[in-house]
């Protein structure tokens, strides 16, 4: 086998003849004979990539708003539920059962759900429910018991007021406060980690 390569040459006038180097007059319509061709259009480099965070807020303050509403009414549908079914069970010695304490109790529990599950939208919601309605009170309460008396009577003197009084200070809203925080900041760590 030789070890001689073949090296042919070529006159730079032949390929002009078969057009080898011909370039197209305008690059972006090379086959301008063709008639089904459709013009090319430029792509736009000033185009903008949608945010990621675009409408953000928005459903930061939907969930905070629903956080800062649903969470008193959920505790005082427990609350006045719960003081019910004491009432009912614990005073009178009864097996009985009060459809509207159940009732009250699971609607409370429900709309305890739906704040935690506004974290799905933003963790606002039941980060400042259980903040709010929740955490801050009960801690007041442990901290100087006289401001929950004080904070208590800003109620409406009804059954609801006995049930929250006797939540604030058993320790029931400050655990409930917790839980709502600690499922909105769980939802805010899952939404990170995506």
């Amino acid at each position: 086998m030789s070890s001689h390569r073949y090296v042919a040459e070529y006159d730079d006038e032949d390929y002009q003849e078969y057009g080898e180097y011909e370039q197209p007059k305008d690059p972006r319509r090379p086959y301008e004979d063709v008639e089904s061709y459709e013009p090319y259009e430029p792509f736009d480099d000033d185009l903008v990539p949608e945010d990621p965070r675009a409408g953000r807020g928005v459903r930061r303050v939907l969930s905070g708003a629903g956080g800062l509403i649903l969470t008193p009414v959920a505790l005082g549908l427990l609350a006045w539920g719960g003081l019910r079914q004491q009432m009912l069970v614990q005073a009178t010695l009864s097996t009985q059962r009060d459809v509207l304490s159940i009732g009250l109790l699971v609607g409370g529990g429900i709309l305890l759900l739906s704040v935690g599950l506004l974290g799905a939208l933003s963790a606002t919601g039941p980060i400042l429910g259980g903040l709010v309605w929740g955490v801050a009170p009960g801690v007041v309460t442990i901290a100087v018991p006289e401001w929950g008396f004080r904070l208590v009577k800003y109620l409406p003197q009804n059954d609801v007021t006995y049930g929250v009084t006797s939540w604030l200070f058993i320790g029931g809203l400050l655990a409930t406060g917790f839980l709502l925080i600690g499922a909105g900041l769980a939802s805010r760590l899952a939404r990170r980690r995506r």
